[in-house]
């Protein structure tokens, strides 16, 4: 039989390793690679423009990847339930595949899809390509539950096995009698929308330094896999927050929307790695990967995992209601010129560094401002290139001590902590350029400075560059106590949840060590 097959674009963004797409072709008449604006998206998440432009360039180096293989790419906004039936009708579909994604939204609309695809007489295909791992196996592997733990996690995967070998792009032998029925006016019907198009303000875009797309994520990686020796001696925490030039892959765009598959950066890096001694997980980029997984299997395995209610693994922590120091932090002005210039890089370029992101979010939460983890969350997934439901759930439980990490008196100083990797201030003079004439001795702390030091500097603090919000010597001796109380609750309203918590907190504290070690108090 030969099917009309729809393969539905969704974060796989790409060619490469997408058994979903090859599963389109077999048997294929026509096939046509679909993309739906969902808006479902625009009301219930919010979407920055970086990422917009990150999105639209990857849809058009796909749909330029196509071409050469004489196809193209449809794209088509509205809720899936309601345009799927429409096409399946008038492309007569026998046959829809996609990607498996296991968040929330995302199981509950391919279920419905699923459903109308029966209802159609359409054979579905999901396959698991966007992990390493079916997510599924990893929890039933470990009794039901979610390995709680990275070490627990770990050992589970080691007896599952290496991740499975990602399979070719499709070639132009594969496409033979396959046809794409596009036609003249399929620009103007399918065609991809520009910023302007989606009535985004494009006004604010800063330069373009993470272009999106399959080719610009394989190129990245050609890059860096020929730097055998930093591959191998690579430790995320050994690596700075604050270089002018990132001192890490910023890869993590490019697999968040499945431009580049994480089976192939697995499967390049043991390449590199066979043979030579090299660093190991948790802080390897093997170690990186896994920590994606991790944080993917405990999202599916714990409901409500984005939010602090109905979440049994997270401490429940009476925040505080600051709209003015919230939008403070968001908008770079806590008076605090390290947090303030990694704010304005996030904002800007859509990317900080992972120890960056530990700085400004202790600093949001436990730290200084005792705001809910949950507000910061909602920032990063607005301003991050690679903002994943799973790992900004995941990483900001982790850092407000809420789950996973429990040694809530290791608090980040936002002063003391940049310092370490750039003791004159070169990054927050990059950033935060009104503070370009001040000396390496007040950069981080320019409210010491004094009044003739600031004039001569052209800043006067409280006009041109705001005061600290907080005292962070004073507020984060309270907080700690504040934490102290919000753990002394859980323990005597949940005794089994502790035994829990506790074993994570064993299993975990020698990880975040390494990461926090630089960290004063």
């Amino acid at each position: 039989m030969s099917h009309n097959s729809i393969h539905w674009f969704r974060k796989g963004l790409r060619l490469h390793d997408n058994p979903a797409l090859i599963a389109a072709l077999k048997d294929c008449k026509h096939v046509y690679p679909l993309f739906l604006l969902d808006p479902w998206y625009s009301k219930n998440t919010c979407i920055g423009i970086n990422r917009w432009r990150f999105l639209i360039e990857a849809l058009r180096d796909l749909d330029a990847s196509l071409k050469k293989l004489n196809s193209r790419l449809f794209v088509v906004s509205g809720p899936p339930t309601e345009v799927l039936p429409k096409l399946f009708e008038k492309w007569k579909i026998t046959r829809l595949t996609f990607e498996v994604d296991t968040e929330p939204y995302s199981q509950s609309r391919d279920k419905e899809v699923m459903k109308l695809a029966k209802e159609y007489g359409v054979e579905v295909i999901p396959k698991i390509s966007h992990t390493l791992y079916n997510i599924d196996r990893i929890i039933d592997e470990n009794n039901g539950k979610p390995p709680m733990t990275y070490v627990r996690f770990q050992s589970v995967v080691k007896d599952i096995g290496p991740p499975k070998k990602p399979v070719p792009a499709p070639t132009k032998e594969d496409m033979k009698g396959v046809s794409t029925a596009s036609s003249e006016d399929h620009e103007e019907e399918f065609g991809i929308p520009t910023l302007e198009d989606l009535g985004l303000d494009t006004s604010s875009l800063g330069p373009e330094l993470f272009p999106g797309g399959e080719q610009e994520a394989l190129r990245r990686l050609d890059e860096h896999m020929q730097r055998t020796a930093w591959v191998c001696k690579f430790e995320k925490p050994k690596t700075s927050p604050n270089s002018i030039i990132p001192s890490t892959t910023v890869l993590s765009p490019y697999v968040r929307f499945g431009c580049l598959s994480a089976r192939t950066f697995w499967w390049r890096l043991a390449e590199v790695y066979r043979g030579k001694q090299h660093s190991e997980p948790p802080v390897s980029l093997h170690g990186q990967l896994l920590w994606r997984e991790f944080f993917y299997t405990t999202a599916v395995g714990i409901p409500n995992f984005n939010r602090m209610e109905g979440n049994p693994h997270c401490v429940q922590v009476d925040w505080d209601n600051n709209p003015e120091h919230l939008a403070a932090w968001r908008e770079a002005r806590t008076g605090f010129p390290f947090i303030d210039a990694i704010m304005t890089q996030l904002r800007q370029e859509g990317w900080i560094h992972h120890l960056a992101r530990h700085a400004v979010a202790c600093f949001l939460t436990r730290g200084d401002l005792w705001i809910s983890w949950e507000e910061g969350q909602k920032v990063f997934e607005e301003l991050l290139l690679d903002a994943d439901w799973s790992l900004n759930a995941g990483n900001w439980q982790w850092l407000s001590a809420s789950a996973f990490f429990h040694q809530y008196f290791r608090v980040y100083s936002p002063i003391a902590f940049g310092k370490k990797t750039d003791k004159y201030g070169d990054y927050i003079k990059k950033y935060l350029p009104v503070l370009n004439k001040f000396p390496a001795e007040y950069i981080y702390e320019p409210w010491k400075a004094p009044r003739s030091v600031q004039e001569r500097a052209g800043c006067i603090v409280g006009k041109d560059y705001p005061r600290p919000l907080v005292e962070h010597d004073v507020i984060h001796k309270k907080n700690i106590q504040r934490m102290k109380a919000a753990y002394a609750k859980r323990s005597s309203e949940d005794k089994d949840d502790q035994t829990i918590t506790k074993g994570a907190k064993r299993k975990a504290t020698s990880i975040q060590d390494m990461f926090e070690k630089k960290a004063k108090r």
